[in-house]
């Protein structure tokens, strides 16, 4: 294979023209990297690990605290005839001011607290199910989110495809017509043809270059969109891949269904977690620090205490049995939409299936139309030049071969548009 020179490369590279191919597969794995939905989807899974350390330590680490606080209740003392203003009294009898039984003229405070949680494996346990669900959800997104650029990003490659290949019929169909005028040139300045025929060919000519043009502006818009789908950076204009789509067959259970399943898991999940706050719970404390309510006495009122700390609902209206019924209402829920939808994706592939059989049938008889229409052409350019043959019936048989291989590339495309959708939901 013969190396392209240096500056023809540099030449095509400022032009915009890099005549370099990407596939359908380059496409797709560029627009799963660059999604910020699948990268979300991954960054909450990761961030669901991090929940269930966080778990862990709420429902079996011990919790310590520091508390520290003051408040005085300061009265005006009348006793022994004598008024003076007091901030921590003892043992005064008439006064004005907040009752000193009550307030005991102030508390000074600043302990350390421990609480540690006992017997919490269960609710551990529930809990880190939740979380584990979510994760299964934020996963499944990903895989959801990845199925979907496969679609998005094949229609769109497509599309490409389809301008690509109307655009390679027109060159064949200009080339025709080019040879054609040279001919039919040498025969009008032979004087056996007119110079009427060789303005049509003329005309016929600057039709398909028209032609021509619109489909490579309209190619380049579209490998754009397919770019900007993508989230690549290029302007660049290059040639992509030849596609042939096929049927995918092997499946047994659609994975769209798995999203359901998750939906009653994570359902499930939040009924045990409901639950949890209606099992007995049990709390270690134990306090180090000063606690006192007279300032002069402070400085022996250093100390220590613990104990344990328990609880249990006993009524609450029965929430719990009507928290209970709620959720195996929204199971039927999505049972329900999940036997929907097995029912119209059946209905859908099925119909998928129909027009595609239909298009092959369709495309059979367009193939060999194309044929015939081709060699009517070799026939004619060769009548052209004996004079059995108008160049008026050689155009129009370049008009009507040029719309016959449009509409074929149009049934190419809509069978390759058919066949991925029918991919994306027997999956």
């Amino acid at each position: 294979m013969k190396k392209v020179p240096l500056y023809i490369l540099l030449i095509l590279s400022a032009s915009g023209y890099i005549y370099s191919q990407n596939d359908l597969t380059y496409y797709i794995t560029q627009a799963k990297t660059n999604s910020p939905l699948i990268q979300d989807n991954k960054n909450q899974s990761e961030a669901s690990k991090v929940e269930v350390e966080r778990i862990k330590a709420l429902y079996t680490k011990p919790q310590v605290t520091f508390n520290a606080g003051i408040a005085v209740a300061p009265i005006i003392n009348k006793d022994n005839g004598v008024t003076q203003f007091q901030v921590s009294p003892s043992d005064a009898t008439n006064y004005f001011g907040y009752d000193i039984a009550a307030s005991n003229g102030g508390v000074y405070q600043a302990m350390f607290n421990l609480n540690q949680p006992i017997f919490n494996a269960g609710k551990l346990k529930m809990a880190s199910e939740q979380v584990a669900v979510a994760n299964q959800i934020n996963q499944n997104n990903v895989k959801l989110s990845e199925h979907d650029i496969e679609k998005i990003v094949g229609d769109q490659y497509i599309l490409c495809l389809q301008d690509l290949k109307q655009t390679d019929y027109v060159k064949q169909l200009s080339q025709l017509i080019s040879e054609q005028k040279l001919v039919v040139t040498k025969l009008v300045e032979s004087g056996l043809l007119k110079q009427s025929d060789l303005l049509l060919v003329s005309i016929e000519q600057q039709t398909q270059l028209n032609t021509l043009a619109l489909f490579k502006s309209t190619y380049r818009s579209h490998l754009m969109d397919l770019n900007i789908l993508c989230g690549i950076n290029d302007t660049n204009l290059i040639t992509i891949k030849d596609i042939d789509l096929i049927i995918n067959t092997s499946i047994n259970q659609s994975a769209f269904t798995d999203k359901f399943k998750l939906d009653s898991l994570n359902l499930i999940a939040s009924q045990k977690i409901f639950d949890l706050k209606y099992k007995p719970q049990l709390n270690a404390f134990a306090n180090v620090g000063l606690n006192g309510v007279y300032v002069p006495t402070l400085p022996n009122r250093f100390g220590l205490s613990g104990g344990l700390n328990f609880s249990i609902y006993l009524f609450d209206g029965k929430q719990k049995s009507l928290n209970k019924r709620k959720t195996d209402i929204l199971i039927k829920s999505t049972q329900s939409y999940k036997l929907n939808f097995i029912t119209q994706n059946t209905i859908r592939k099925n119909k998928i299936l129909t027009e595609i059989m239909s298009l092959n049938e369709r495309m059979l008889i367009s193939s060999n139309q194309l044929k015939d229409y081709k060699q009517l052409l070799e026939y004619y350019k060769k009548e052209v030049i004996t004079g059995q043959q108008s160049v008026t019936a050689y155009i129009t048989t370049v008009k009507n071969l040029a719309s016959l291989q449009r509409d074929y590339v149009l049934m190419q495309s809509t069978k390759q548009l058919l066949i991925n959708t029918y991919n994306y939901w027997n999956w």
